[in-house]
């Protein structure tokens, strides 16, 4: 064999010793933040109590007997735990069945106050007279409910649409959260040491939070870094933040390195996050173009093709100049603050 193939076979044993000399430390440092310890707080410092507010109390005083032994709803349970609504599932249920025994105590009195002054002032006829008060008395129920226990599958509840809007905003910040981890893996910081780190900056906000409960399980409770990633993973309300510490747990224990996952996972974000941001600027091309059609330009030809009709037609002259001033007086303003409204959202969208 010659001296240069020996050369070689010693620097790829070289390589693979190396290599598994850093994937030992590297199992060796989680087995050893998943061992208990001890905890020492600030002098002086208290744990926080969660207390619910005076209507919050009243409400599970009034309904709280009837839901301790019952079964607990998964899907609320999970979304009150997603949206961080420090509720358990049932409180939560207790305040919405208290909001809607009072919203419809109070427009079942307010019905029958309207049904005695419609018979008895107006002497109106019996379709209104039965539909108004019972419309008065059901919808806002109906509404009360759907804000509390949502209507599937148009709206999960106040606990989903919380929860949906920090995925969303948790979404808008995980491209400068993964710079921000893949500069602190690049300086071989160790993981838990990252996550405590993110959960001190407030810029980064509801991926702060998450990092928050990530710190507390392994300072607090004694949790080990990998358990607390993963009940993070299974807790958070946004699907790309689960994908990414699902896959810090899979390459942690599979013995690889986190720095080019960081480094991957930072430049995948980035990708998304222009290819998100093009689709946003067609969708505002497309409104601005849609605005100038439908706003400016048909109500323009529409006034102009009225006015004329009026100048023309005799016999229907007064009816003409009637839906002119509807269109001038109703249409064209609902349609300008319609898209207004529309476009508006789209920006604050891109914004969070």
């Amino acid at each position: 064999m010659s001296p240069l193939a020996d050369d070689a076979g010693s620097v790829l044993d070289h390589l693979d010793a190396h290599r598994e000399a850093e994937v030992r430390s590297t199992q060796q440092s989680f087995r050893e933040r998943a061992t208990p310890h001890i905890v020492k707080l600030p002098a002086g410092a208290r744990p926080g109590y969660v207390s619910l507010t005076a209507f919050q109390h009243f409400a599970w005083k009034l309904m709280g007997s009837g839901l301790r032994n019952k079964k607990v709803d998964q899907d609320l349970e999970e979304n009150l735990l997603k949206a961080h609504m420090r509720l358990r599932p049932e409180e939560y249920l207790a305040v919405g069945r208290t909001a809607m025994t009072l919203v419809g105590s109070t427009t079942v009195l307010g019905a029958v106050g309207l049904a005695s002054y419609l018979f008895t002032i107006l002497q109106m006829a019996i379709i209104p007279f039965v539909a108004l008060p019972a419309l008065l008395a059901i919808l806002p129920t109906v509404l009360t409910y759907a804000a509390f226990f949502g209507l599937p599958p148009f709206f999960g509840g106040i606990p989903a649409s919380r929860a949906k809007r920090r995925g969303r905003l948790i979404d808008r910040k995980l491209t400068g959260v993964m710079s921000f981890i893949s500069a602190m893996a690049s300086a071989e910081v160790p993981v838990d040491v990252i996550f405590r780190e993110l959960s001190k900056q407030e810029i980064y906000g509801q991926i702060r939070e998450e990092a928050e409960w990530i710190t507390r399980d392994t300072e607090l409770l004694g949790v080990d870094i990998l358990t607390a990633i993963k009940k993070a993973a299974g807790r958070t309300p946004s699907t790309k933040f689960q994908e990414f510490l699902q896959g810090v747990v899979t390459t942690a224990t599979s013995g690889g390195q986190l720095k080019p996952y960081f480094l991957m996972k930072a430049e995948q974000f980035e990708k998304e996050d222009k290819i998100e941001l093009k689709k946003r600027m067609e969708t505002l091309g497309l409104l601005a173009e849609s605005f100038v059609t439908v706003v400016v330009a048909f109500p323009l030809f529409l006034v102009v093709i009225m006015a004329i009709m009026a100048l023309i037609s005799k016999n229907q002259a007064d009816f003409v100049v009637t839906l002119l001033y509807v269109v001038v007086g109703l249409m064209i303003p609902l349609s300008q603050f319609g898209f207004i409204f529309i476009m508006w959202n789209q920006e604050q969208e891109g914004m969070r």
